[in-house]
């Protein structure tokens, strides 16, 4: 995650799928090697004064395989009245950022070495954030760095 993990923070914020239940399987359709699109999210419980909603999709268990966290979908500057993502698509106004494919916008999951879980992390901020299109985690955490008002977690696996 990018900011710590407290029950505070994560009061009232939520994200889920309709495709798939918090640790189920991703439905392969949304994997790189197959139609490579976005799942379907659904945003609830925002806090109030929340300015700009955030979102990061990541692989913890690629480390082993890949020797870092592999990032799989950056995105900023989601407007806070959002509560759906619908599937294949970015929200309207948002920023997209690269991701560990070296490419712009949604990478699906593609394990190497077996199933892995993959994390959707949800940052309700207190600010707009000043990030051009294409930047990296680091450059987004940075930026979210005493902002983040609020967060939450969504998890799937998927297997090769």
């Amino acid at each position: 995650m990018i900011s710590s993990d407290s029950s505070e923070r994560r009061r009232g914020l939520s994200l889920r799928s309709p495709a798939f239940d918090d640790g189920s399987p991703i439905p392969r359709t949304h994997g790189y090697a197959t139609e490579n699109e976005s799942p379907p999210l659904r945003i609830g419980g925002v806090p109030p004064g929340t300015v700009s909603l955030a979102l990061v999709m990541d692989d913890p268990d690629a480390v082993k395989p890949a020797g870092e966290v592999w990032d799989h979908w950056l995105v900023w500057n989601v407007d806070p009245e959002t509560d759906a993502i619908e599937a294949g698509e970015t929200p309207p106004g948002a920023v997209e950022g690269t991701n560990s494919y070296g490419e712009p916008g949604y990478g699906g999951p593609n394990p190497p070495d077996g199933e892995h879980a993959y994390r959707f992390l949800l940052y309700a901020l207190d600010t707009a954030l000043d990030l051009d299109a294409g930047a990296a985690k680091a450059d987004l955490k940075r930026a979210i760095a005493g902002h983040v008002v609020a967060e939450t977690k969504l998890t799937g696996t998927y297997a090769p």
